[in-house]
């Protein structure tokens, strides 16, 4: 599994660069599949989740060609439809959340696909039933297979039709997204999400010959085409890391500058930092975080407590509440955490509370922190890391802590984080692997 030992109380100071964007990667990745042509996709993450999948697509026949360590090429042109069967093909799909991204395509260029309920975080009830009644509204039938827990879906010739989407779900709007571009007529989706993962999805498809409209709204408009082709994209800067170094920034930094950020994709992130009393200063495309002495949590107008709560784009997004938590331990003042979203990502701060942190655990989706004002520092000590955002977290409160922490299961780190340990340690940080 891996550790890392982390030398708390060093502070960080420098320029970083945000990597690609993990979620987005992971859909546009999978929509090479919706032709035979070559599709050159730059800035790709080299992180576990995305590597897993492209070893994923390799194994049913897509030829990947790394240009360089971010930039590759995917030509689906001669796929292995019978391995998409295979126990091989069920056991991998169950440990990789981005597996259920390949239904859609595979459903719309060849009118079938068996995917395993897959995998990932586990930080909560994850269903899929967006994506199937998606698939099921285009005219295809799906059953789900008890004994090895997969789902064939299988489609003759799938239909435009309007749709109202019981949830905003992410990975559900562009599985639906890509099993549409193909159908016969007009599809309409309403209550789409639109996130910048799903925006940079549509656009790459319109580059190869898709028509989809009302791109950033929740209204999507896809009028089918008979086939697409190839095309280049580059994914945008993963702004759940940008928000990662504004937290890292605060507690520890000594001046910190986060380079090519892509401001307006960002959405509301650097204010959620800064309703914690965070000063970011915009630096044309760049983020600037100077040393911050003190900073102190907004409240209300009213003069009620701040609360931070997670919300469909363009809310904040559930993958910062981790590390906007962990921030918020040496505040001045108090603030309440709602996750909304998820039951189970909240369960991590019993380890900050073992580090001194001041956290009311109140139940699976509500935390209260009250601020130390860096009057009582953190602590290190022994954790181990649930999930991917979990353990950014953790290892942000380790970077401040007083004494050495030491943080198993990295490899949920190394699921979303690229070479994170490295990257620090240029900034000042002491992290070994171990």
């Amino acid at each position: 599994m891996g550790a890392f030992i982390i030398e708390g109380g060093h502070p960080l100071k420098g320029t970083i660069v945000p990597q690609g964007a993990k979620n987005e990667a992971l859909e546009v990745v999978c929509g090479t599949l919706l032709t035979d042509e070559e599709v050159r996709i730059s800035n790709v993450p080299d992180i576990l989740d995305v590597n897993n999948l492209i070893k994923l697509l390799k194994d049913i026949g897509v030829k990947v060609t790394r240009h360089s360590r971010n930039d590759y090429s995917f030509q689906a042109d001669a796929l292995n439809l019978d391995y998409l069967g295979s126990a091989e093909f069920v056991k991998k799909c169950a440990s990789l959340r981005g597996s259920v991204l390949m239904i859609g395509p595979l459903l719309g260029r060849y009118g079938k696909a068996t995917v395993a309920k897959p995998g990932g975080d586990k930080i909560g009830r994850r269903r899929l039933d967006t994506h199937f009644l998606g698939f099921k509204n285009l005219g295809a039938d799906f059953v789900h297979n008890e004994e090895n827990n997969t789902f064939s879906i299988t489609a003759e010739k799938l239909k435009g039709t309007y749709m109202l989407l019981d949830e905003a779900s992410v990975t559900g709007t562009a599985n639906i997204i890509m099993a549409s571009v193909l159908a016969e007529g007009t599809t309409t989706i309403y209550n789409a999400a639109c996130e910048p993962y799903i925006q940079q999805l549509c656009h790459m498809l319109n580059a190869m010959g898709a028509k989809i409209s009302g791109i950033a709204s929740n209204l999507l408009t896809i009028e089918g085409v008979e086939s697409l082709h190839g095309a280049t994209h580059r994914v945008l800067p993963d702004m759940i890391e940008v928000g990662s170094f504004i937290g890292m920034a605060a507690m520890i930094g000594e001046g910190i500058r986060i380079k090519d950020v892509s401001i307006p994709n960002l959405g509301i992130i650097p204010d959620a930092f800064r309703r914690l009393g965070i000063e970011i200063v915009e630096d044309g495309d760049d983020l600037v975080i100077p040393k911050q002495e003190h900073y102190q949590i907004d409240s209300f107008i009213d003069g009620t407590i701040m609360t931070l709560s997670d919300a469909p784009w363009p809310g904040l997004t559930p993958d910062l509440i981790s590390v906007l938590l962990v921030v918020a331990t040496q505040a001045k003042g108090s603030v309440l955490f709602h996750q909304k979203m998820f039951e189970s990502r909240l369960f991590f701060v019993d380890k900050l509370i073992d580090m001194r942190a001041q956290i009311i655990l109140c139940d699976p989706h509500r935390a209260v922190v009250v601020g130390h004002d860096r009057n009582i520092r953190l602590r290190g000590g022994r954790m181990s890391s649930p999930d991917i955002r979990a353990g950014i977290a953790l290892l942000i409160a380790a970077l401040s802590a007083d004494g050495t922490s030491r943080i198993e299961n990295i490899t949920q780190i190394d699921r979303g984080y690229e070479d994170i340990e490295q990257r620090l340690n240029a900034l000042g940080a002491r992290i070994s692997r171990e």
